[in-house]
């Protein structure tokens, strides 16, 4: 069934308030615990795609697709204006064995909506879609709204949303959403995996023979423990790394000559990721392989419109030490949405009903009080004020 949407009269959006669609909130609900019941594990996120695309298309949205990958404009796109992009992700990881609920059970109880994907990224996804809709049809806007619900987040994926970043045209200004209990994130963390290799040389356990790679690779694990990079601000490490895997030796009565370990590095911007596997090189005798695909930092000016907007309109700002795919992005970016991070991955995942309400009146909030904001410090936004006005 095709749905319609309001249109909405050709005036300026500053200092005006639109009505909501008092069912939007009910139909995210539904949306999401269809979301749950198909199953979108990263790279495998077709019956996912399917149903958000749809339901666009119940909206009358020209919808675009590329893989599992959904984007569309908001219906009057006007390429003489900047363009906003509302982004989050489709896909899961599998559930762990802690779960005592079926994951693909969209149950509802108490005000909690369970399932998995339900609270990373389900809310966000279905909240950005409400507030996309929401503006979609208004003749008014000072910018262009671009809703990409992408692929392979949760795996860094080369078909994410990379893939499809330059269909996207040139956005200006994304919001990103993942779960930050509806605060704002102005910077969040990078994440660096680098593989490492102790080499000795195998020999007879109960002889003085070969060179024990164990023994040599304790003496790097330690420098990754002790080792404080410098340039610290307001006493937070710029860089943090933690040794989470090691494997070494096959049988009890031979010196192993192998010793494999893997770091987990998170990072502000203070270091590029090269700079920190030169400082690590110089410090440690074992090889050094960074993985490919390793995330970097992103941060925005805390002076940024979008920043001074969330606080307006209510935000607490913060630097998030979890990963997104606001790293592939090479604009000003925030990350923010209903649901709690300590949430993702658990067991049982669930997100507040009410938090997906809140999501969606937060997101119209910000992008309702944005060009209010601009025009509101004309010398300070200059820049910002001639984009939004042309």
């Amino acid at each position: 069934m095709i749905k319609t949407l309001n249109e909405q009269p050709a005036t300026s959006l500053v200092g005006h308030t639109l009505p909501l669609n008092p069912h939007f909130f009910s139909e995210s609900v539904v949306l999401l615990q269809h979301m749950i019941k198909a199953s979108s594990f990263s790279g495998s996120e077709d019956a996912v795609a399917d149903i958000i695309y749809q339901h666009l298309l119940g909206y009358s949205v020209k919808v675009k697709r590329q893989g599992n990958n959904i984007w569309c404009f908001n219906k009057y796109y006007d390429e003489t204006k900047p363009t906003i992009l509302l982004n989050s992700h489709m896909d899961t990881v599998v559930p762990n064995e802690g779960y005592t609920k079926d994951p693909f059970c969209p149950e509802i109880s108490e005000g909690k909506l369970y399932g998995l994907g339900s609270n990373d990224a389900g809310g966000c996804v279905v909240s950005l879609i409400a507030a996309f809709l929401h503006f979609y049809s208004y003749h008014g806007l000072g910018f262009n709204l671009c809703l990409a619900i992408t692929a392979e987040e949760e795996n860094s994926g080369e078909n994410g949303i990379k893939s499809i970043l330059p269909l996207l045209g040139g956005c200006e200004l994304a919001i990103v959403g993942e779960p930050t209990l509806l605060q704002m994130a102005i910077a969040e963390k990078g994440n660096l995996v680098i593989d490492c290799i102790s080499n000795g040389r195998p020999g007879h356990a109960a002889r003085e023979e070969g060179d024990n790679a164990i023994h040599k690779c304790l003496r790097d694990l330690e420098w990754f423990s002790l080792y404080q990079f410098p340039q610290q601000l307001k006493g937070v490490a710029p860089v943090k790394m933690t040794v989470t895997t090691i494997k070494a030796g096959s049988q009890h009565n031979i010196v192993p000559g192998r010793c494999e370990f893997t770091v987990d590095i998170r990072h502000d911007d203070t270091f590029s990721q090269n700079e920190i596997v030169d400082i690590i090189r110089r410090n440690v005798s074992c090889q050094v392989n960074p993985r490919p695909g390793s995330l970097g930092a992103s941060s925005v000016s805390p002076e940024h419109p979008i920043v001074k907007t969330g606080i307006a309109v209510g935000c607490k700002t913060y630097i998030s030490p979890t990963t997104s795919d606001q790293a592939w992005l090479s604009i000003p970016s925030v990350k923010i949405g209903p649901g709690d991070s300590a949430r993702s991955h658990s067991a049982d995942e669930f997100i507040y009903l009410e938090e997906i309400k809140k999501g969606i009146n937060l997101y119209v909030r910000l992008l309702e009080t944005l060009p209010l904001m601009l025009i509101n410090n004309p010398n300070k936004y200059k820049n910002e004020i001639k984009h939004i006005n042309n």
